[in-house]
């Protein structure tokens, strides 16, 4: 479950960790306020508009803007609340802006300079350890960074058995050329961070950029966070976070039909039981030259209910041009989701994408000797190598 930046800041915040003050509004007259109440807390006069949508590279799309007075508080808030944001990370067609975030601008005079630094806390799926990735180049894209100046990049691996220690907070802030005040102040970011990302079960926080304020204070300006779904049965209080107006509607309607569905940008649907199968099936419609438009597992019950509303799912994208089922009877009896398959087909009336199905396991004969005398244009098939010809054939 992704979170927006204020939501991350605020779990962040709970952990100790130092962030830039904000708050969330949802229009103009809302923003001044903010701004005013965060002048009254910090003295800042200058203030940062920030849109709050699940993509990042929103400043080089024009959702991060400074406003110097309450005027342009109200009037960049005016502009970017509703606005379809284009970014890197968004599609061509963007992310509608429902609410910013106003926050306290940072970036003030001092002793010495500021500067911006990347940290990220992940899984390293190699070792199967977390790692704090970091690096000097803050503010930047760290794929950009790793591709021109992998020099630049330093990751610290921490142990399950004694979680992060204090010298490795240390080696980092070491890294990041920090002393003094500024030194001290990081050491014990880098170990809040990890605690908020160990406690909160988390799969990803990335802060892009960590700041060092003139005056040697350590800050986090953003915050990227993903929360594992499958600890959210530990954190209530995060499913009140989610906001589904960010997510993929179609993905959202499969989830509360009990579906396993991602949407990918192909143009073969894919209706399996199983992760393993559903990916071996992903992997047979690239090889028979096609791309798959879905990963979509419907579980051990595949009955007729089931197996039509996994169909609407599939069909709500236009994209797709030929749909594979792809079903190991194990617990599942073939024959079952065979009439399945045949009744949605029927309800739903015409279907105008060819439908290969391949069921395999208990009662599979029985299964295509159902689909076969079904009378519907539903081609049925025994082997892999078979289902990958046909969606060949149907894509042309």
């Amino acid at each position: 479950m992704n979170l927006h930046e204020y939501q991350g800041k605020e779990i962040l915040s709970t952990f100790g960790v130092k962030i830039q003050k904000g708050i969330v509004v949802s229009n103009p007259k809302d923003a001044v306020e903010a701004a005013k109440k965060l002048t009254e807390e910090t003295g800042t006069g200058w203030h940062v508009i920030k849109a709050q949508v699940h993509a990042g590279g929103r400043g080089k799309g024009g959702g991060v803007k400074l406003a110097k007075n309450l005027a342009e508080v109200e009037s960049l808030a005016d502009q970017i609340i509703g606005m379809q944001l284009v970014t890197p990370q968004t599609s061509s067609e963007g992310k509608k802006v429902h609410q910013v975030l106003v926050a306290e601008d940072v970036y003030y005079p001092g002793k010495s300079e500021t500067s911006e630094f990347y940290i990220s806390v992940l899984l390293n799926r190699t070792t199967g350890r977390n790692m704090i990735m970091y690096s000097t180049e803050g503010g930047m894209d760290i794929e950009t960074v790793a591709e021109e100046t992998p020099h630049l990049i330093f990751t610290e691996e921490i142990d399950p058995a004694t979680g992060m220690l204090p010298f490795q907070a240390r080696r980092i802030a070491f890294n990041l050329g920090l002393s003094g005040a500024a030194f001290k102040d990081m050491t014990k970011f880098v170990l809040s961070l990890y605690t908020a990302y160990d406690k909160s079960d988390a799969s990803l926080f990335e802060i892009n950029p960590v700041l060092k304020t003139s005056d040697d204070k350590i800050l986090a300006v953003d915050a990227k966070v993903t929360i594992d779904d499958n600890a959210l049965f530990r954190h209530r209080d995060y499913l009140d976070l989610r906001d589904i107006r960010e997510e993929n509607p179609i993905e959202v309607e499969a989830d509360t039909l009990g579906l396993n569905y991602v949407d990918l940008d192909g143009n073969v649907g894919c209706m399996v039981n199983g992760a393993g199968l559903a990916m071996a099936t992903m992997d047979l419609i690239k090889q028979a030259g096609g791309d798959p438009a879905n990963f979509l597992d419907v579980g051990g019950t595949a009955d007729a209910s089931r197996v039509e509303a996994a169909f609407k799912i599939i069909l709500k994208d236009p994209e797709v041009k030929a749909i594979l089922i792809n079903i190991f009877g194990g617990i599942v009896r073939c024959d079952r989701v065979a009439q399945g398959v045949i009744d949605a087909y029927k309800n739903m009336g015409t279907i105008d994408v060819p439908i290969i199905v391949r069921l395999q396991g208990t009662n599979s004969d029985i299964a295509k000797n159902l689909i076969d005398s079904s009378g519907l244009d539903v081609q049925s098939a025994v082997e892999f190598q078979e289902a990958a010809d046909k969606v060949q054939a149907v894509l042309g």
